[in-house]
């Protein structure tokens, strides 16, 4: 069974960074892009980044564009997202997913996902 595990998450000032990592197991990253979304509190989950399978082309929300960066480890099974210059309005549960569409905004197009890992930025 195809699991998707975040960790790196945890409280930080605001200007600060974070990374965080989503391992997958059970399979390998072939054939699937992988995404960050996240939810913050009393609104609905959105795109964060992507990254594609197999050029790793990367794609970001013009909210945290310049100041986060989504990567991938293959000999890992793991990708990152790399936060800096962090402020309070990011503070939400992130959560990595992976999909085979192509249309990797859309959370509906995205079958497996993690547990969720909380970040939290004080002013």
């Amino acid at each position: 069974q195809v699991q998707l595990l975040e960790s790196g998450g945890g409280l930080v000032q605001a200007g600060g960074s974070l990374r965080l990592a989503c391992t997958a197991s059970g399979r390998t990253f072939s054939d699937y892009a992988m995404g960050w979304f996240r939810r913050a509190p009393g609104t609905e989950r959105v795109f964060v980044a992507s990254i594609t399978w197999p050029t790793g082309a990367t794609y970001y929300a013009d909210s945290i564009r310049g100041r986060f960066t989504i990567s991938r480890d293959i000999a890992k099974n793991t990708v990152y997202l790399q936060m800096d210059s962090l402020e309070p309005e990011d503070t939400a549960v992130y959560y990595c997913a992976s999909t085979r569409s192509a249309l990797i905004r859309l959370e509906r197009v995205y079958d497996t996902w993690g547990q969720g890992t909380q970040v939290t930025v004080s002013s």
